[in-house]
């Protein structure tokens, strides 16, 4: 069976995307993790199919790089509003449905603008915030965020005995570089490993530095892959209209021989 794909990035975070509107792309955990695998398939951090849903302009459908179903992936989102918009399916702004519900974009040039579902029960803790942006984030604070060992420390709290009984968390290092600016390095659970950006991440992290630090949207994040921004609104439940914003592009292209993989 051969099948067309597409390779996107944002800001690094990269992802193969299929377009699944007639469902013909047969779904399983060993086929996705091999086509995600550096070395014997494409090589992403996640897979997206991009499917059809009354009412919506499509779904999006995600996948971490081990094959497993995923939460919501924020730059993920913003990349396949960008292939939907490659395919024609609007012209400046959509709507579409993801795992965590409803969300709303714009494109404006190679800016993609995308509205989180909404925030609340952040938990507050001495040396760390926790909270859910469509993905759990775990959010610290370092002095220097370059010189943090990601891998080895962010390894350990996913697999906990506090987070690891419940599936693993996603691990955030920040340093603040001035106001309402931030360094942010990201442990993505199933990447396993460091990812260049996670969209879901920076967003848990600006709205950690707005309750720690007091600042103010739009925040900028600089992530190993480039430069976010992330607006929001506090409101009494939480916050609400939370915006990631930045880049999403087009790699390449190519197909796949799904018998070979």
């Amino acid at each position: 069976m051969n099948i067309a794909f597409y390779k996107y990035q944002g800001t690094g975070n990269d992802f193969v995307m299929i377009d699944n509107r007639d469902l013909s792309f047969p779904v399983s955990k060993e086929l996705i993790a091999s086509i995600c695998h550096r070395r014997f398939g494409i090589g992403s951090d996640g897979l997206i199919l991009l499917q059809n849903e009354p009412g919506y302009d499509f779904r999006m459908v995600y996948f971490n790089a081990d094959g497993g179903e995923g939460s919501m992936c924020g730059n993920g989102g913003r990349c396949v509003v960008r292939f939907a918009h490659d395919l024609g399916l609007f012209s400046d702004s959509t709507t579409f449905i993801a795992v965590d519900g409803l969300h709303e974009a714009t494109v404006s040039g190679e800016v993609i603008s995308l509205k989180m579902s909404p925030v609340k029960d952040v938990e507050r803790y001495q040396e760390f915030d926790f909270m859910n942006t469509g993905s759990p984030h775990y959010v610290t604070y370092v002095d220097n965020v370059s010189e943090t060992d990601v891998y080895n420390i962010g390894s350990e709290i996913r697999y906990g005995s506090v987070y690891g009984p419940k599936g693993g968390t996603n691990v955030n290092f920040v340093e603040v570089i001035e106001d309402n600016h931030l360094s942010v390095r990201t442990y993505e659970r199933g990447v396993e490993d460091e990812t260049y950006s996670c969209g879901t991440g920076v967003t848990a992290c600006a709205l950690s530095a707005h309750l720690r630090k007091g600042f103010e949207g739009p925040i900028t994040i600089e992530t190993l892959g480039g430069t976010l921004k992330v607006d929001f609104e506090e409101t009494s439940a939480g916050f609400d209209n939370i915006h990631l914003i930045g880049p999403a592009l087009r790699v390449f292209e190519g197909s796949l021989d799904l018998p070979s993989l």
